[in-house]
């Protein structure tokens, strides 16, 4: 997504828990854009790094939380607690601590896009994947809530991005992800679909494609 959001024009901040990802695309990518090292699951660091982007850069125009974990593929009662712990951390509280940092400076500017990711089990359910599910149908209704609260000229919508070949979805699906697209011939699609969404459709529960 970030490339292909930069090659159509848009300046991309973004953060991510992979040092090394991160330091490729500052690298690839100068000022003005931004990547930086941050675990949206710790509160205190989506804090600094919130308040240190809306400083140097504003307010988002379009606000993406698609930072997610998806559990090993098990019964629900044989998930370790950690691991359970782990998945709820960065799917719903990580989701949580982005919006808690960035919306407001989006409310005082009356404008902006949340766009939370969901998924096809947000809306649905399949076995061995329970911790996965509850995150994903928690942040349907936790978008659902957040545009009932919003101004108008803003939105906030839970979107399912469809099935794409991941490490993660490859963690579930195993060699069978190889028949989805890849990261890159998702974003052709679904950057064009993100940024056509707009305060008509706060509330929606959106799908790409």
């Amino acid at each position: 997504m970030a490339d292909e959001f930069i090659r159509l024009g848009h300046v991309v901040i973004g953060c991510g828990r992979s040092g090394k990802a991160i330091t490729d695309l500052a690298s690839a990518f100068g000022t003005p854009h931004r990547f930086d090292v941050v675990d949206v699951a710790n509160d205190a660091e989506v804090e600094a790094w919130a308040s240190d982007v809306i400083e140097s850069h504003g307010a988002p125009d379009l606000l993406l939380n698609n930072a997610a974990l998806v559990n090993r593929n098990a019964p629900l009662w044989l998930v370790p607690a950690p691991e359970f712990d782990a998945v709820i951390d960065v799917n719903i509280k990580g989701v949580a601590n982005v919006l808690r940092h960035f919306v407001p400076a989006m409310v005082k500017s009356k404008r902006g896009i949340i766009v939370n990711f969901s998924s096809g089990w947000g809306r649905s359910t399949n076995a061995e994947v329970a911790p996965y599910c509850a995150t994903k149908w928690a942040i349907e209704g936790l978008s659902r809530a957040l545009a009932q609260e919003l101004p108008r000229d803003m939105a906030a919508v839970p979107l399912n991005p469809g099935i794409i070949d991941t490490e993660m979805l490859r963690r579930s699906f195993g060699d069978a992800a190889g028949g989805y697209p890849s990261a890159r011939q998702w974003a052709k699609q679904a950057v064009p679909f993100l940024l056509g969404i707009g305060p008509k459709d706060n509330g929606k529960p959106l799908t790409v494609g």
